[in-house]
């Protein structure tokens, strides 16, 4: 099982998308707090459908909890700093993608607790805005899971 990892997430729908996306993956899906709204939001329970129900989701008080009270093989933070690109990693079950918070990204004293070869990127078009983070998390969760060979899928 591979982990997804929101730090702090700030706006409802894509934590909702991320609920919907664990679901169909049967990845575990972590939120580290402080999160930027409640859980019954409805904006998201509307993005996660009847999913969350389907979903293993996990909430932690701090990023210091998760890292103390999850197994995990390796984690990789997915950044726009990042130089190695999310592609060029092979994947192992148990590894952790690890997605910041919307309008800031991942904080630096998060960051330099790994090697700069494990902040990976998606290639984007020169002079752009990142993509959505619902978007980003989906793109690196499949490409993980097809090295995978989709384990558990039907």
């Amino acid at each position: 099982m591979l982990h997804l990892v929101l730090f702090e997430p700030e706006i409802p729908p894509n934590t909702g998308n991320a609920i919907r996306l664990a679901a169909n993956t049967h990845m575990k899906l972590h939120l580290i707090q402080p999160l930027g709204f409640d859980l019954d939001e409805k904006k998201v329970r509307r993005a996660g459908l009847d999913y969350h129900d389907l979903a293993a989701v996990s909430l932690h008080e701090s990023w210091s909890a998760f890292l103390e009270t999850v197994d995990y093989n390796r984690i990789f933070a997915c950044t726009t700093r990042g130089k190695t690109r999310y592609t060029d990693v092979d994947y192992q079950a148990g590894d952790v993608l690890l997605f910041g918070p919307e309008t800031r990204g991942l904080p630096l004293e998060v960051l330099n607790t790994f090697a700069e070869q494990n902040w990976l990127r998606l290639p984007m078009a020169s002079n752009n805005r990142s993509l959505n983070l619902s978007n980003c998390v989906a793109i690196f969760a499949y490409e993980a899971w097809r090295q995978l060979d989709f384990s558990g899928a039907v």
